[in-house]
C-alpha cells in the first residue's frame, strides 16, 4: 500500500471570523436556552450581524425526560428572554416530527439491533444543519450559528475555498467530535462564534451582560431534549425482557489465541477487527437483566451484580438471546481492540480532497467517542471499506459509534463503526 501524507501545512489559512465583508448579512443562531448559543448571538450581533434567534423544540412527551433537569418549556422561556435582552427577533420552530422520523426512530432500531448510535452526531447533521439550516435559510439567512465549542476555517486549493472543521481552543470542551459528519455545503453556511474562547470566558461575558443563561448547567441529555431516562425512553418501542448476565474470565481461551501468520495486510486487518464471541457455557451466571438492548460495550453502571472484587463491566451484548456478558474490571482484555472497520456506505469525508484510493493508507490521530484523548492510528482504504489500526488497544469499540480522524487541529471525516 502507499502512504497517503501530503497534508498541506502551507496552504494559508483564513480566518472566517469576521471580516468587513461579512457585516450585515443575516444569520440565524440556534437559541437552546444554555449560555453558549446565548453568547454567540451576542458576539454576532457585536460583529455587525443582523441575528434572529430560534429555538427548536424536537419533543413533545415529557414522560422519559427528568423534567427539573432540562425541561425544554423552561429552555424555551430562557432563549425567549435572552434574545429579549439582546434585542433580536426569536421563534420557536417544531421539528418534532423530523426528529422523530430521523434520530429517534433511528435509535430504536440501531438498539434492538445491538448497536449503540450517537444521537448528538445525528441531530447535527439530520437537523441542525439539515432541516433546521433550511429553515435558516427560508428566512432569508445567510449563516446558521450555533453554539458549539469549535472552529470553521477556509483555504484556497487548487483556485477552490475549501472549508475545514477545526477543534475548539478551549480542550476541555472541543466539541468538533459531534460535527464529524457535515458537509462543505453544511460548513460553508455555518458559524462557530465561541470557538475562539474558553468556557470559562463565555460564562464572563454572559454574566457581565446579566443574561439570564449565564450560570446555567450544561445540558447532558438529546440534542434538543433534555436529560433523557434511556431504559424508560427505549421501553417506549422495546420491551423488557429478563435475561441472564454472563460473567467472562480474563484467562478466556480467546484471549491467549495464537496468532496467524498472514500474507496480505487485509487479512491481519480482518483478523484483528473481529470481536470476540462468546456463548452462555463460556462463563458463569452472575445476575438477570431486563433487556440486552438496553445496555452497550463497556458500560458498568446498572448490572446490579455485586460480589466481585473489581466491578464489572459489559463486554459484549447478545440481543438475539438475550444474554449480556461482562467482564471483572476496566482492564478486562474482553473490553480491547485495536482496529476496527467502516463499511464504504458509513465513510464520511469533510475534506475530499484527501479522501483515500483503494489500497492508499493515512497516518492520523482518530477518537472513537466525545472527549477521549486522540491515539496515532493508520486508515487503510480496501475494495470492502476502511481499516482504522491504532496503535494502541481501544476500550469498548462500539457498532453505530463513529470514528473521526484528524490532521492537527483539523477533523478530516468520520464513519460508523460496523
Amino acid at each position: 500500500m502507499r502512504a497517503v501524507n501530503e497534508y498541506d501545512s502551507n496552504t494559508k489559512n483564513v480566518s472566517l471570523s469576521f471580516l468587513n465583508y461579512f457585516m450585515k448579512k443575516r444569520v440565524v443562531v440556534g437559541l437552546s436556552g444554555g449560555v453558549d448559543s446565548s453568547v454567540a448571538a451576542y458576539l454576532l450581533k457585536e460583529q455587525g450581524y443582523e441575528v434572529i434567534g430560534l429555538f427548536m423544540k424536537n419533543w413533545h412527551d415529557d414522560s422519559v425526560t427528568i423534567s427539573n433537569e432540562c425541561p425544554w418549556l423552561d429552555d424555551s422561556n430562557d432563549a425567549m428572554l435572552v434574545a429579549d435582552k439582546l434585542g433580536i427577533p426569536f421563534q420557536t420552530v417544531d421539528l418534532s416530527e423530523q426528529y422523530k422520523e430521523r434520530i429517534v426512530d433511528y435509535m430504536f432500531k440501531e438498539y434492538e439491533n445491538g448497536r449503540t448510535p450517537n444521537p448528538d452526531v445525528l441531530c447535527n447533521r439530520e437537523i441542525k444543519f439539515d432541516v433546521f439550516m433550511k429553515i435558516a435559510i427560508e428566512l432569508g439567512a445567510d449563516y446558521v450559528a450555533t453554539g458549539h465549542y469549535c472552529r470553521k476555517g477556509v483555504i484556497s486549493k487548487n483556485g477552490k475555498e475549501i472549508y475545514q472543521l477545526l477543534a475548539g481552543v478551549d480542550s476541555n470542551k472541543d466539541q468538533s467530535y459531534f460535527l464529524c459528519q457535515l458537509s462543505q455545503h453544511q460548513l460553508s453556511k455555518s458559524l462557530f462564534p465561541i470557538g475562539e474562547l474558553t468556557k470559562p470566558e463565555v460564562r464572563e461575558i454572559a454574566a457581565k451582560l446579566d443574561l439570564v443563561t449565564a450560570e446555567k448547567k450544561d445540558s447532558q441529555g438529546l440534542c434538543f431534549i433534555g436529560k433523557v431516562r434511556l431504559p424508560e425512553f427505549l421501553q417506549q418501542k422495546l420491551q423488557p425482557k429478563i435475561g441472564e448476565i454472563i460473567n467472562i474470565s480474563a484467562d478466556f481461551h480467546q484471549y491467549a489465541r495464537e496468532i496467524p501468520t498472514f500474507e496480505k495486510k487485509e487479512a491481519e486487518l480482518a483478523y484483528f477487527s473481529k470481536k470476540f464471541s462468546y456463548k452462555k457455557e463460556d462463563g458463569k451466571v452472575v445476575g438477570k437483566h431486563q433487556g440486552a438492548h438496553y445496555f452497550t460495550k463497556g458500560q458498568r453502571k446498572g448490572l446490579a451484580v455485586g460480589g466481585t472484587k473489581e466491578p464489572l463491566f459489559v463486554i459484549e451484548t447478545d440481543v438475539n438471546e438475550n444474554i449480556i456478558y461482562t467482564g471483572e474490571g476496566k482492564n478486562h482484555p474482553g473490553l480491547y481492540r485495536n482496529v476496527l472497520f467502516v463499511g464504504n456506505d458509513e465513510i464520511h469525508w469533510i475534506r475530499k480532497d484527501f479522501a483515500l484510493k483503494n489500497g492508499e493508507t493515512m497516518f492520523v490521530k482518530a477518537r472513537i467517542r466525545y472527549r477521549q484523548a486522540l491515539e496515532n492510528a493508520i486508515l487503510y482504504k480496501l475494495e470492502t471499506g476502511l481499516y482504522v489500526e491504532f496503535e494502541n488497544p481501544q476500550s469498548a469499540i462500539q457498532e453505530g459509534q463513529f470514528v473521526a480522524w484528524h490532521k492537527g487541529d483539523e477533523i478530516l471525516g468520520s464513519g460508523v463503526i460496523a
